[in-house]
């Protein structure tokens, strides 16, 4: 399971983010002790998911400092860069791909990284076809030619330097860290990652519920001062995170209301940063059943919401979307913009056989629980359908008890509105149109249920596209977001503009959307 509610989930040739601003932390301060520990706040459970083949939910915050994988996406350089692969290179055709591995690499268990390890342990994540395994569909297979050399044979072509660096799906592990049952025994808080921290204690259902500890054997090594300890807290309530943020027992809060955020901005020992995101919200439109079947109904109801009124009701936390894709990705097309016609939307409902003259129309929609964003969209939103004679009965509900009706096999029982983020699960919008813009029975993420052939096709060829001809790509996602729009699949609502809190004894920190709501602790520098 996926929770894309989180708030705290790459050939990008033009990558513009906005910069880093905010308060800025002090290069000063006492030196840290041994044992420093970094506390990071998060609203929801962090571990729901612990086979790192499978992992597709909150856990890829503490997974990242776990588990590494051959390459990473550098936010500040805009290019991906080496981790577990020190160098690579590629055919001319891109469907041979070469990557020397990094020397005297080991496992938390002890067992070395050989090019077979890796090679066991992506054959097994494409096995299983769970979580973001989809990434690695060009693969037609892994050649271990020597213990440092791992090269992949592709079906088609496809940027792999940049799949290899995706926040889910590509990490890399040892298959052999059991001699068990490997899921069962990853699903009882084990890892076996070659990451610089290690599971110290996982106490599920708990309000301080996993513990990482320095990997005294990581390949980078420990010169210099590092955080020894990181603990994930749950802190559901933001004004709760707050407070524990300014009393100094947490580190970090990935995102705050814009009042809170303001108010934070006073204490002299929280720095806060802001940056646009590639996390977008999402309304995905039932084209498949009920009253969103039609589309002029779907038109209405697109054509009904006060976007600007949103972003102005949200307060900096959001920023008003183009398109699926947000600014910073391929396929970015300002030219695609939401408009707010309630009159138009008034019409379509009429030719649509509702109205006044017509059918009371009522509309069921669905948005995670505890998510004070989502609430004040949902506010919004009743009151913009009320304008043009909709009803909309809106549930908030947890993630899981959505998600299982949003997928649910009998169409009855299905959401008219399915309200949720979204965010890539590498630097490229691939993510978004593989999972829910294409065809699949049964639906997964596709929750609009839109079973098109046509655009099926166009998406089958996006990562070739992309590795051969990124122009063609940018025509082929621009075109899909434009019929997106013209058939009111799933109006975006905004971009998330990330707004981070965070205790100035931290250093180092750089907010990389890529990887959204994960800190790289190890990068950090405690100074006090």
């Amino acid at each position: 399971m996926r929770t894309r509610t989180l708030i705290v989930g790459l050939v990008a040739p033009a990558l513009m983010l906005t910069a880093c601003t905010g308060n800025a932390p002090s290069d000063g301060g006492t030196a840290a002790p041994a044992d420093a520990t970094f506390t990071y706040a998060n609203n929801l459970e962090v571990m729901i998911e612990w086979d790192p083949a499978t992992d597709y939910s909150n856990e890829v915050i503490a997974m990242n400092n776990i588990y590494e994988q051959l390459t990473r996406y550098d936010i500040t350089s805009k290019s991906v860069v080496p981790s577990l692969a020190k160098s690579w290179t590629h055919s001319a055709n891109d469907l041979t791909w070469t990557f020397t591995l990094q020397d005297n690499v080991k496992f938390s268990d002890g067992n070395p990284l050989t090019a077979q390890a890796a090679k066991a342990a992506l054959d097994r994540t494409i096995q299983l076809g769970r979580g973001a395994a989809y990434e690695w569909d060009a693969v037609k297979s892994i050649e271990a030619s020597d213990p440092s050399t791992l090269v992949f044979h592709l079906k088609y072509a496809a940027p792999l330097d940049l799949i290899a660096s995706s926040a889910y799906g590509a990490f890399i592990y040892d298959t052999k860290a059991t001699s068990g049952d490997l899921g069962k025994w990853f699903e009882q808080g084990n890892a076996a990652g070659t990451g610089p921290y290690v599971v110290d204690s996982w106490k599920q259902g708990q309000e301080v519920e996993l513990r990482l500890t320095a990997n005294p054997d990581y390949w980078r090594g420990w010169d210099g001062t590092h955080y020894q300890q990181v603990v994930y807290r749950v802190v559901p309530q933001e004004t709760t995170a707050a407070q524990l943020l300014q009393g100094g027992q947490v580190n970090f809060v990935p995102q705050l209301s814009p009042s809170l955020f303001k108010s934070v901005q006073s204490s002299s020992n929280v720095a806060t940063t802001t940056r646009s995101s590639f996390q977008n919200i999402l309304a995905m439109l039932n084209t498949a059943s009920g009253p969103l079947a039609n589309e002029k109904v779907r038109q209405a109801v697109q054509d009904a919401i006060d976007y600007d009124g949103i972003i102005a009701a949200e307060k900096g936390s959001l920023v008003k979307a183009n398109g699926v894709i947000p600014d910073g990705l391929l396929g970015f097309d300002a030219g695609i913009t939401p408009t707010y016609d309630p009159a138009a939307a008034k019409q379509l409902l009429s030719d649509a056989g509702y109205g006044p003259d017509g059918n009371p129309l009522t509309l069921t929609l669905t948005y995670a629980s505890g998510t004070p964003q989502l609430d004040t969209i949902v506010t919004l939103l009743k009151s913009n359908l009320a304008d043009v004679g909709i009803t909309l009965d809106a549930k908030a509900l947890a993630w899981g008890t959505q998600w299982s009706i949003g997928k649910s096999s009998d169409p009855a029982k299905r959401q008219d509105i399915f309200l949720f983020y979204w965010y890539p699960d590498y630097a490229d919008p691939y993510s978004w149109f593989i999972n829910l813009y294409h065809s699949g029975n049964p639906p997964v993420f596709n929750l609009s249920y839109w079973d098109d052939p046509s655009v099926d096709k166009t998406i089958n060829g996006l990562q070739a596209q992309t590795a051969n001809d990124p122009t063609a790509a940018d025509t082929s996602y621009k075109q899909l977001q434009q019929t997106i729009s013209d058939q009111a699949i799933s109006p975006v609502l905004g971009v998330l503009n990330y707004q981070r809190a965070y205790s100035t004894s931290v250093t180092g920190y750089v907010d990389n959307p890529s990887y959204s709501n994960v800190v790289f602790v190890y990068d950090l520098t405690p100074t006090g």
